[in-house]
């Protein structure tokens, strides 16, 4: 990224330019990321590609004012930390189901960051409900977050429902919300082209949920949740009290993705399906 596009990149987040890539710094970003960038998978539904290029990424968060999912969103953030001087490593991850580690190998991008005042942290703004802020990747014990309760333990023995690839869970780490397994993280170092299959099978593949539903969502200001599915418009307060309303125009839609989420699109966007 060169200074026009980290420039362009912080306004869209609403922050100044850091002097230091500090662990302070990585909160405000992070935050304000959540909170400016929503997370949405709508670009499957308007015949858009998914396209795993930094360039292409920013030009779509940026220059577009659009979200993504995990690979987008977490691929364009990872673009501006290191722009900003973070040391960031991609890590893949596979997402945890009823029944064990289901996700398929590339399920999910999340972030390794370490700072220059010490400390490493996971980075990611590419889960939908999830942490507001990074958690100290080395640290076994609860840490408390507006989001949730979250602890980052060492992986055990994989249960049913693993999905191809190797079985162990050598040096793998599972991310615990609230006391639920959310997803399992490789600590192997990554780059963004090995998520281009991950990327096409949730673009492509009738067995993904991203296939069968329209979800745009973002973190208010008060700390609470703001989604689209479709044309219900689900407002979550902090205390977790929810406001849920039903949009019966085309109108209405477009509007709520623009006044709600700063998403202007020309159309609605409609489950195309399997």
């Amino acid at each position: 990224m060169n200074s026009a596009q980290v420039d362009a990149y912080l306004r869209r987040l609403g922050v100044e330019h850091p002097a230091w890539p500090t662990v302070d710094v990585l909160r405000e970003l992070h935050l304000r990321h959540l909170q400016s960038v929503p997370f949405e998978n709508l670009s499957l539904h308007l015949g858009e590609p998914i396209v795993l290029e930094e360039k292409h990424l920013v030009d779509k968060l940026v220059g577009a004012r659009r979200g993504g999912f995990c690979y987008e969103l977490n691929g364009a953030f990872a673009a501006l930390l290191k722009a900003l001087g973070f040391d960031v490593t991609l890590l893949a991850g596979r997402v945890y189901g009823d029944e064990g580690v289901t996700g398929i190998p590339y399920d999910h991008l999340a972030l390794r960051v370490r700072t220059v005042d010490g400390g490493e942290w996971l980075a990611d703004v590419g889960y939908g409900a999830q942490s507001h802020g990074p958690l100290a990747f080395g640290d076994r014990g609860e840490q408390a977050d507006p989001g949730g309760v979250f602890r980052i333990v060492e992986a055990g023995p994989d249960r049913a429902g693993v999905r191809g690839g190797s079985a162990s869970a050598d040096g793998d780490l599972d991310l615990i919300k609230n006391g639920r397994p959310e997803y399992r993280l490789e600590v192997r170092p990554r780059v963004l082209a090995d998520f281009g299959a991950g990327a096409w099978w949730h673009s492509t593949s009738p067995e993904s949920h991203f296939r069968r539903s329209l979800v745009c969502s973002r973190v208010t200001e008060e700390g609470g949740r703001i989604t689209l599915s479709g044309r219900r418009l689900t407002a979550t307060a902090p205390d977790g009290t929810r406001e849920v309303r039903e949009l019966e125009s085309d109108g209405e839609v477009l509007a709520a993705y623009r006044e709600r989420f700063g998403v202007v699109l020309e159309e609605v966007p409609r489950v195309r399906g399997s």
